[in-house]
């Protein structure tokens, strides 16, 4: 009997244990599933990368927010934004990162953006990738996608030559300062100013004859036609532009850049090379806000697209 006895209360302390085990197994398990490890935060996330590439052809949506239709580059840095809104100068304004722009405060994957002419907008966050980010603007249902990158590994030179078309838009006028020697006599030789238009279908150009040095303010514009810029192939450098003078036919050049300031026209019908020199630098500061006083429409906007483009974020935020 007394046996017996030792047997079940060994038995009965055997599955106490084995309960109280089994108790203490499941509850650190528990802990454990619980667990989560902490994220990266939205600023965090920003602050990731010094730039953001504006990929403007990858928006998606109806609607434009102003500030990152104009910028080439978006950062985020103690609170205040900075954009590279300006081809001439891209690499050196700013140490890289161009102009300070705003404000922002981000919080649970939504930031906010109070920019200094454009005012608040609101966004929605997506991390896409690594070193891609989706800005969703509920109030117009409009997705910008931005791409990180350092300062170090930026390629500013690819970004400058693959927006030509912005860069000779912003100076007020280019001014004819070299004609060579060489090359037969032709109609081009009596233009001495350029003006290549922002705003509207980003195609316009404006020529005058007014004698060399003239106030680029009191210019008398002979000639408004259409212009077009085009790639080479196998010349990522070299460019060419087309100046459509209607009843006088197309004006077709070789166009190389020399510096910020400077550009090179070839005209291969006549063989001849002319220089051109920017006057009136239109630095486009937040919205349309210049440097100085200039007579060019200000309303510079890059554009991607011509048809609408549905928007899968439509309504997504919780309202």
């Amino acid at each position: 009997m007394k046996t017996i006895k030792i047997l079940l209360s060994f038995a009965l302390f055997t599955t106490l244990f084995t309960s109280c085990y089994r108790e203490v197994i499941v509850e650190e398990r528990v802990i454990v599933d619980d667990f989560v490890e902490p994220g990266i935060t939205l600023n965090q996330l920003l602050g990731s990368y010094e730039l953001w590439y504006v990929d403007i052809n990858a928006t998606k949506g109806y609607g434009v927010t102003p500030f990152l239709q104009k910028a080439f580059t978006i950062s985020f840095r103690n609170g205040i934004v900075y954009a590279n809104n300006n081809i001439v100068g891209l690499g050196n304004s700013g140490n890289g990162y161009g102009i300070d722009v705003g404000e922002y405060d981000a919080y649970d994957m939504i930031l906010d953006v109070y920019h200094d002419i454009d005012g608040f907008e609101t966004f929605d966050v997506y991390e896409i990738d690594a070193n891609t980010i989706e800005l969703y603007n509920p109030n117009n249902d409009t997705s910008y996608f931005l791409d990180g990158y350092q300062r170090s590994n930026f390629d500013y030179e690819y970004v400058f030559y693959d927006n030509i078309h912005y860069f000779l838009q912003e100076y007020e006028a280019w001014e004819k300062t070299f004609t060579s020697d060489y090359g037969a006599i032709n109609e081009f030789d009596n233009e001495n100013y350029l003006q290549f238009l922002a705003g509207g279908n980003d195609s316009e150009f404006r020529s005058s004859q007014d004698p060399v040095g003239s106030n680029v303010n009191n210019l008398y514009w002979d000639y408004t036609g259409l212009y077009g810029v085009g790639d080479v192939a196998g010349d990522f450098y070299l460019k060419t532009l087309t100046l459509d003078y209607d009843y006088l036919g197309n004006e077709y050049f070789e166009l190389s850049v020399i510096n910020d300031g400077k550009i090179e026209l070839y005209h291969p019908v006549s063989e001849t090379v002319y220089e051109f020199e920017g006057r009136g630098y239109i630095q486009y500061l937040k919205s349309g806000d210049t440097k100085g006083k200039t007579t060019a429409p200000q309303n510079k906007m890059r554009k991607f697209r011509k048809d609408k483009v549905d928007n899968p974020r439509e309504n997504t935020r919780v309202k």
